[in-house]
Order: C-alpha cells, then structure tokens, then sequence
C-alpha cells in the first residue's frame, strides 16, 4: 500500500545520506514540482494578461494553480484562493483589511497555541484600532484548546477567533469544527491556521466551518508560496490594499504584484504529486477521490513511524515531550514532535545532530507562545523533530542512536 522506496524516489534531496526531520520548517521537492518550475521559467517567464504565446502560458499557469489548491482545499470556487509570498506575509495583509471592520471597543481572541504568524497580525492590527486581545489558553493534559475555554473567553463583542489546526511545537490538533461553530454562533469571524495541519491532514474548508483558512505550499513537498482561502463574499467586501488599477473582484483584488509564475506552476504540480500518491496516472484529471486516497496512505504510514519515533525518544533517561505520546490511538496529533533533555541544550543537540547530517531545528521555532506558556527557554525551546511520509524506519532508528549518544 506505500512503497517508501518508490516515494523517495521521488525526491532528488534524498538522494544524499542527510537526514531531514526538519518538515514541519519546509519540506523537500519531488522531480514533477521542480520540472514544473524549471519549465514554467522556459515557456512562461512573462507577466499575464498580455497579446504574446508566453504571457498567454502564463495566464494558463496562473487559471491552474488557483483551480488545483480550489480542488486541494475543497472550495466552491478558485476565487477563493489568494496566493502570495507567505502564510505570514498573506495574514499581515488580512487582518490590515478586516480590521477596518473592527471598532474601538471590540475584542479578538489569538491564542497561546498558535504559530507567532497567527498571532503578531492579529496583536498590531487590534493595536490599531483599538480593539482589545483576548488571549485563549490551551490545556496541558489534553494539549488542546478546549471548547469551555473558548466559551468562556468569547463576548457579544468578539469580532474574530485565529486559531491554529496543529501545533508547530507540540504537534498536538484541535478540534476544529467545535471550535469553529462555537465561534461563529457568537458572531465571531474564523481565520484557521492549516500549515502544520494540511501536510498530513486533507482539508475541507466547508466541513471546518471556517472564513478563511491558510496554508504554506513549502510545507506540502511544493514551492515557497502561501496560499489562502476566503468565502467569496468576504474577499469582494473586504477593503483591498492594493494599487488603484487592481482588478476589482477576487482573488485579484487581494493579489499583489507581479505573479510569481514560476512558483504557482510549482503549485499545481505539488497538487498532481499528491494526487498521484492516491493513484492518479497519466494525463487523467486530479480528484478529490484520489487526494483522500493519498492522506489515508499518508496518515497510517506516518501513524506508525511517529509511534516508533516517541517510544523510542520516552526511552531516553532525562528527556521530556511536549504534547501527545500516543500516535495510534484516537488522540489527533500531526508527526512533529517536541523534547527537551536535562543535561543538554536543544541547540547543542541540534548542532551535534547537524555534525552527523540529520537536519532537526531547535529554539522556540515561532511558537513563541507557546513556548512562554511552557515556561521554556525562549532561545533554546525545544529540540523539534518532524517527520514526513518520506522518511523511513531507517531513518528513525539512525537518528535515535545519534540522540542517545549526544545525551549519554
């Protein structure tokens, strides 16, 4: 059912003895997505909307890329999908534009779960405006966001909740719909943070509930771009901060600049990839059937590996984990996995780990909140390992012997 041979193969930086078990910071590239860039350079380095063959393979770039993340997220529309530089640098431009909606008085909820491009937008925008930040709390034990907390911090006056799927740090996944309806019924906006969520995770913008929802493409085995989704009827109404002969309707609207043609390519074919993962072949159309067929593969492998991963780890005298030990039960939880160890300092770890070619970051890796929470160290955090559905057993076992080694 998943040939790990034949997954590798797929991926050119595999090629050498590194180790990367850095993913949940951005993920490798399959052959498909890099020849998609290498040709889209070729036949389609042009703007778009003009008279000429190459703008013209452009605009056809630019119609796909939106069509296959529509399809990727389940949207009713490619106009829902906004593209940009980052997930970061896309929420920054949000929230500036939803928060001409806000007045002084209003409150936000961010969280102290949530990925610092998640919180840092919604922080100066409420600053702006004179809206106050509610900040929401998430439980230890369960290593969720609870819905009584969320309940209990939401007012007549809440204008939005920004709430991450998954973890970056702890890896631990909220439960979205619950949250998301608890939300709306008080009249609050939902904008959801799928990053660490989408590479493992497929995603329904309509079962979750939410207003807009963004993702990072670099951490879907794709190109360096953001991607964000919005209902319609919210990006049409939504203030546009854009130069004044911007196209008027969406995604248009909210996109800026030059389009970087070379990427969105890169795009559609990271869309193909994971398609064909759920067993797409030849030139057939790319489905929904077949990316579910995909994350069902995706998740039992790497249910098993992160298993594997967190015995081992719990095994090791002095080390803690942050978030969830079970991977195979019911408890949700995405493969990044968080430790500390008492004698040793995460970035010593990280650099000895480095010095044997097994890619690991270490620090607080944005999740600054949650790292305060923790009462962490805010420059060393966590030693944060991720895995992919690239990654092998091999690998999980080499990269243990070499942490037990630097921790003896």
């Amino acid at each position: 059912m998943f040939d790990i041979k034949e997954i590798r193969a797929q991926f050119p930086a595999l090629d050498d003895a590194t180790i990367f078990f850095d993913n949940p910071a951005g993920t490798q590239v399959p052959r498909t997505v890099i020849a998609a860039v290498a040709d889209a350079m070729i036949r389609g380095a042009s703007n778009i909307g003009g008279k000429f063959p190459h703008s013209h393979h452009a605009d056809v770039i630019w119609e796909r890329a939106h069509a296959a993340m529509a399809m990727f997220l389940a949207a009713r529309s490619p106009r829902e999908i906004i593209l940009g530089q980052s997930m970061t640098m896309l929420t920054f431009h949000i929230s500036r534009s939803l928060a001409r909606m806000w007045q002084a008085g209003d409150d936000i909820v961010v969280t102290r779960m949530d990925h610092e491009g998640n919180v840092a937008p919604w922080v100066h925008a409420a600053q702006d405006r004179g809206v106050n930040v509610r900040w929401l709390r998430f439980n230890t034990e369960s290593w969720q966001i609870e819905p009584d907390d969320l309940r209990a911090i939401l007012t007549p006056r809440t204008k939005l909740l920004a709430l991450n799927c998954a973890s970056n740090l702890t890896g631990s996944v909220n439960p979205i719909r619950t949250l998301t309806s608890i939300a709306r019924e008080a009249g609050a906006l939902v904008y959801l943070d799928a990053v660490q969520y989408a590479p493992h995770v497929i995603v329904d913008v309509e079962a979750l509930g939410c207003d807009f929802l963004c993702c990072s493409s670099y951490k879907l085995f794709g190109p360096h771009l953001g991607v964000l989704w919005g209902k319609e009827a919210l990006l049409r109404e939504l203030y546009p901060y854009a130069v004044r002969c911007a196209p008027v309707e969406p995604p248009g609207r909210h996109e800026l600049g030059t389009p970087q043609t070379e990427l969105f390519a890169g795009l559609a074919a990271t869309v193909d990839y994971w398609c064909w993962l759920g067993g797409r072949s030849g030139d057939a159309p790319a489905t929904r059937a077949q990316l579910a067929a995909a994350y069902e593969r995706v998740d039992a492998y790497e249910r098993h590996l992160t298993h594997r991963l967190i015995d081992e780890l719990l095994q090791i005298p002095g080390m803690t984990l942050f978030g969830r030990k079970d991977s195979l039960g019911t408890a949700p939880r995405v493969p990044t996995v968080s430790v500390t160890h008492q004698r040793r300092r995460s970035s010593e770890l990280a650099a000895g780990l480095a010095a044997r070619r097994i890619n690991v970051w270490s620090g607080h890796n944005y999740a600054f909140e949650v790292a305060r929470f923790l009462g962490l160290d805010l420059e060393e955090g966590v030693l944060r390992i991720g895995l992919a559905h690239y990654n092998s057993a091999a690998e999980v076992e080499r990269f243990v012997t070499a942490l037990k080694a630097l921790t003896k």
